[in-house]
């Protein structure tokens, strides 16, 4: 990769959003001039990670032919051939999102953006944190903060300085009020029934039997797996079903909302002068979809602890942020907070962005966080791991880290 500045592009010039998660990549195309997709593609195979981090040359080896099969639908008669090579000039920018970039990410940085320049002729690109991504993709470049429920919890907030991020320390660490930590807490009030126990709620008892059998069983089925997260967030929706006529599985829901609050609370930005005093928070993930039962509380929380707060749900996935920050980059207004880790810019080409390069702050650490995902599959029994769960609370893009 040379230092030579990339041509301004023209409007027909292409843009490319990848989203990396835990149930394989996700590829968009658009166009500079336009908002949204032209074409997708999906490879369902989640990109390796091992003890060196995030295998480069395996998210390489997946997302060149998806990028040249767009790229050749998009294009005039199409203009890749078998390699997976592109015509130059065609790509404008480029950005990535993947679970695990914060702190697995070493790798991609070092060999993303020399191998992108040399099979895609493109020297615009972004390489973020999934946390990253959904915040674009909910909240877009304005200040605000986002809240990513899935199996777990993270929330992201930006003055467009600095990033300030709470939670997403995956399942034993925190990620308090997301899937994994309600279904567990059902699961806990289940077998507190089951043992005549305070606590014990007899209809999430009867719940467990539907899903998993008998309780006595169930510790010999979850303690083994290694998705565990995923399995106890199965259990979430049972919990939410239960919340209107079961008080102990009205109070889970009640006390995740104020987790959430309080998370949420801790990264808004302070307004600035220019702006009304209110704070957007966009709610965004798989998470929500259980609908009021969640909601309703989470409102009233945040309505108390954040009442600046202007609650809003997120339009857009991490595959929408990552399109709109390639879109960004190409026309120099990437207004994002740059990060050396959570958005990371290659020095040479493009943008220097608001926060001069690679120096942004990033309080309470890097956001990031595999077992916080805004959507993907999470089995709802404890048999064999399923691609094809469609339960509210899902695992795909592991917004955590």
């Amino acid at each position: 990769m040379t230092d030579a500045p990339s041509p301004a592009p023209t409007p027909e010039a292409y843009v490319l959003g990848v989203d990396s998660g835990g149930s394989g990549l996700r590829v968009a195309l658009g166009r500079v001039d336009t908002d949204g997709p032209l074409f997708t593609a999906v490879c369902a195979e989640p990109v390796r990670t091992g003890a060196g981090g995030i295998d480069a040359a395996h998210l390489l080896e997946q997302l060149l032919p998806a990028a040249a099969e767009l790229l050749g639908r998009a294009s005039a008669g199409g203009t890749a051939d078998s390699s997976g090579q592109v015509s130059p000039g065609q790509l404008a920018a480029f950005a990535i999102g993947a679970a695990g970039m914060a702190t697995l990410g070493g790798r991609l940085r070092a060999e993303l953006p020399g191998a992108l320049a040399e099979a895609l002729g493109v020297r615009r690109m972004a390489l973020a944190a999934d946390a990253v991504t959904a915040y674009a993709g909910a909240v877009g470049q304005r200040p605000g903060a986002v809240v990513a429920g899935g199996t777990g919890m993270i929330a992201l907030g930006t003055d467009l300085t600095g990033w300030h991020r709470a939670d997403g320390w995956g399942h034993l660490l925190g990620d308090s009020g997301g899937g994994a930590w309600i279904g567990r807490a059902g699961l806990e009030a289940a077998m507190r029934a089951h043992d005549g126990r305070r606590g014990g709620s007899p209809a999430l008892l009867a719940r467990l039997h539907a899903v998993f059998g008998p309780a006595e069983a169930l510790p010999g089925l979850l303690y083994p797996r290694s998705d565990r997260p995923a399995v106890l967030a199965s259990f979430a929706p049972e919990v939410a079903a239960c919340a209107g006529a079961d008080e102990v599985a009205a109070g889970i829901l009640r006390e995740a909302a104020a987790h959430i609050a309080e998370a949420a609370a801790a990264v808004c930005p302070t307004a600035g002068p220019e702006a009304d005093g209110a704070c957007e928070v966009a709610l965004t993930g798989g998470l929500f979809r259980m609908g009021e039962p969640l909601l309703g509380p989470v409102r009233e929380e945040l309505a108390r602890l954040v009442p600046q707060a202007r609650v809003t749900t997120g339009t857009g996935d991490p595959l929408t942020g990552a399109l709109r920050i390639a879109r960004a980059l190409a026309l120099d207004d990437l207004r994002l907070p740059h990060h050396p880790t959570m958005l990371f810019v290659p020095a040479g080409d493009g943008p220097s962005g608001p926060s001069g390069g690679v120096g942004a702050e990033v309080r309470n650490g890097d956001p990031e966080s595999d077992d916080v995902p805004a959507d993907g599959p999470v089995s709802g029994a404890v048999g064999s791991p399923t691609d094809t769960d469609t339960s509210p609370v899902r695992h795909s893009s592991d917004i955590s880290g």
